[in-house]
C-alpha cells in the first residue's frame, strides 16, 4: 500500500482527470495511507496476543483482512483506469457487479477486524492502560467502519428516480461532488458521514499514541509513571473521542457541514470539552497512600 501510494500521488499529478469534483487519483491515494495506517496498527496489535492458539487465529484474520484490503483496492483502482465512479455507481452491469463485489469485500473486512478485536478483548495484557487502549481503539474504529454501510442507502431523490444510477451518497443534504475541504474534499455545504467514517476508523491509531506519548513523558512526570493515572486518562480520552464520534456522526446525518455547527452541535461539543477536562484533572489526582494504620501486620 505505501508503495501504491505512490504510484497514486504520480496519477495526481499526472493525470488531470476530476470525477465528482475531486481529482480522479485522490480516492485511491487515500485508501492506500489509510491502509497503510490501519495495517501498521493491527499488526502491532497482533503481536500483544498472547497464548498459540490465539496467535494463529489471529494471524488467519489478518491475512483475510490483507487480501480483503488488496482486492478493494483493485476495484478502486480498476474503476480509476476507466474513468468511472467506483462508489455507489449503478450506470453498467459492470459497473454494478464491481461496486457489489466491493460491498463483500467491505463486509468481510470489517468481520475479520471484529474477530481480532474480540480476541484483544479477551487477551490478558499485563498493562492495564495499554490493553483498554487497545480494546476501546478497536471497538471505536470498528463502529466507525461500519458508517459506510449507512453510505449505501439510496437518497430520497434517488427513491424518487425509477432506476438511478447512482445509489448511495456520502454527502447527506447536498449532492456528493459539491464543494469540499481542501485535500480531504468533505462537503462544506451539507453533512459528510465521510467524517465519522474517518474519525472513527483511525482512532485505532491514535488512542494508542496518546498512550505511547504519556509513556515517553513519565520519566519527567511522576503521575505519569503511575500505571493507574495512565489507565484512568486512556479512559477518559477513550470516553472523550467516542462522545466526538458520535456529535460528528449525528451532526453529519443531520445534513450539518463539519465546519458550520449550529447552537446545539456547539453546545454538545463544549460540554463534551468541559466534562473531559473535568474528568481530566479528577484522573490526574495522586493516588492515596495507605495508611500505615491500615497496613498489613
Amino acid at each position: 500500500m505505501g508503495a501504491f501510494a505512490l504510484v497514486c500521488l504520480g496519477g495526481l499529478f499526472l493525470d488531470d482527470r476530476v470525477l465528482v469534483g475531486a481529482p480522479i487519483w485522490a480516492k485511491p491515494f487515500k485508501f492506500a495511507v489509510s491502509f497503510v495506517a490501519y495495517a501498521l496498527t493491527l499488526a502491532w496489535m497482533l503481536s500483544l496476543l498472547p497464548g498459540a492458539r490465539a496467535r494463529r487465529v489471529g494471524w488467519w484474520a489478518g491475512t483475510v483482512l490483507t487480501f480483503a484490503s488488496l482486492a478493494e483496492m483493485v476495484l478502486i483502482t480498476t474503476q480509476v483506469v476507466r474513468g468511472k465512479q467506483s462508489h455507489f455507481n449503478n450506470a453498467t452491469a459492470f459497473d454494478a457487479a464491481l461496486f457489489s463485489a466491493m460491498g463483500m469485500t467491505v463486509v468481510v473486512l470489517w468481520l475479520a477486524a471484529l474477530v481480532i478485536a474480540v480476541l484483544l478483548l479477551r487477551a490478558r495484557i499485563l498493562d492495564r492502560a495499554t490493553a483498554w487502549a487497545v480494546r476501546i481503539s478497536s471497538a471505536i474504529a470498528l463502529a466507525g467502519a461500519a458508517v459506510g454501510f449507512v453510505m449505501v442507502r439510496p437518497t430520497p431523490a434517488q427513491l424518487a428516480q425509477d432506476n438511478p444510477v447512482i445509489v448511495g451518497a456520502h454527502s447527506v443534504g447536498v449532492p456528493d461532488g459539491g464543494p469540499g475541504l481542501p485535500l480531504m474534499g468533505w462537503s462544506t455545504t451539507g453533512g459528510d458521514l465521510r467524517i465519522a467514517h474517518f474519525f472513527g476508523m483511525h482512532a485505532l491509531q491514535l488512542i494508542p499514541l496518546l498512550l505511547l506519548v504519556l509513556a515517553a513523558l513519565a520519566p519527567r512526570f511522576a503521575r505519569l509513571a503511575d500505571d493507574r493515572i495512565r489507565l484512568r486518562l486512556v479512559l477518559v480520552a477513550s470516553a472523550a473521542y467516542t462522545a466526538t464520534f458520535l456529535l460528528i456522526a449525528w451532526q453529519a446525518l443531520r445534513g450539518q457541514p463539519l465546519l458550520s455547527p449550529d447552537a446545539l452541535t456547539l453546545g454538545t461539543a463544549t460540554a463534551i470539552a468541559l466534562l473531559t477536562l473535568t474528568a481530566t484533572t479528577l484522573a490526574l489526582r495522586t493516588p492515596k497512600p495507605t495508611s500505615p494504620d491500615h497496613l498489613p501486620s
